[in-house]
């Protein structure tokens, strides 16, 4: 029984660890125009991939960023939980940008063993230092969180004209910008900045996964002081950059850090 008890519980708090990382998936990651795109709002990586049950009234942005910079409110295209999550109909050819963002309602309680390894794969050292200093690695850990996603999603002929916004900020908490858009990119490399409520985020722990291959990170760059990291760009596929940064809350809240997720998701097709 006790064999049991331990195994189901392991298995509990790896599915806990590894349903963090979050996205947006469009059905395609370039669609015709005038044609309606599906997408997926998805969450984990390997087995324990799955729909992220997120529900409507828990997202606060819901917006595409066109390829002349106006902004489209999509919140009324919202359905999660139906065959989609959404269906967005983009305005024009070219390149767009999908933002979603969360309130930080949600919150995750994990052992202190379990807590301080999500803490190490994450590359949260600020917070083991924290945890270490005042004597609470041996303890529970929990935090609230919100989560920021962006997606490039192409729309007709690609055009290197008209993708400046895609290394433009766009106001979220955390949020990976890229300083060359990978859209019709021809190898070289991918040079990512991290804001964190828009100033430069350096020691932050940036992933690059194969979306087809996602059980582990395919790459992974630390940012350095001006909050940048290089990837080499990645070849044709379904790509996921990801990054995640927290801060102590004050001893009176009812969780120990607030966290926040953020992903830039994107498909290379030429």
């Amino acid at each position: 029984m006790l064999k049991h008890f331990l195994a189901g519980l392991a298995c509990c708090a790896a599915t806990a660890a590894a349903a963090h990382d979050f996205w947006i998936q469009p059905t395609r990651w370039r669609a015709e125009q005038h044609v309606r795109a599906s997408l997926t709002l998805q969450v984990g990586h390997g087995p324990y991939r799955q729909r992220s049950p997120i529900p409507a009234a828990r997202i606060m942005r819901f917006e595409s960023v066109g390829p002349d910079g106006r902004r489209a409110d999509l919140r009324p295209w919202l359905h999660p939980g139906g065959a989609d999550d959404a269906t967005v109909s983009l305005a024009g050819p070219g390149t767009h940008l999908l933002v979603l963002e969360t309130d930080n309602r949600a919150e995750s309680h994990l052992p202190a063993i379990r807590f301080n390894d999500y803490l190490r794969v994450e590359g949260l050292t600020p917070a083991l230092a924290l945890r270490a200093r005042t004597g609470r690695t041996g303890e529970d850990g929990s935090e609230q969180y919100s989560r920021h996603a962006k997606a490039i999603l192409q729309v007709g002929p690609v055009d290197p004209r008209g993708q400046a916004q895609v290394s433009r900020p766009l106001g979220l908490a955390l949020e990976i910008v890229p300083e060359r858009s990978p859209i019709g990119a021809r190898g070289g490399a991918l040079p990512v900045r991290v804001l964190y409520h828009g100033r430069a985020l350096g020691g932050a722990l940036v992933k690059l996964t194969d979306l087809a291959h996602d059980a582990e990170p395919m790459a992974m760059q630390r940012t350095d002081a001006n909050g940048r990291a290089v990837f080499a760009m990645p070849g044709r596929g379904n790509w996921l950059l990801n990054v995640i940064w927290t801060r102590p809350q004050p001893r009176s809240n009812l969780t120990d850090f607030e966290t926040d997720f953020s992903s830039l998701s994107f498909g290379i097709f030429e």
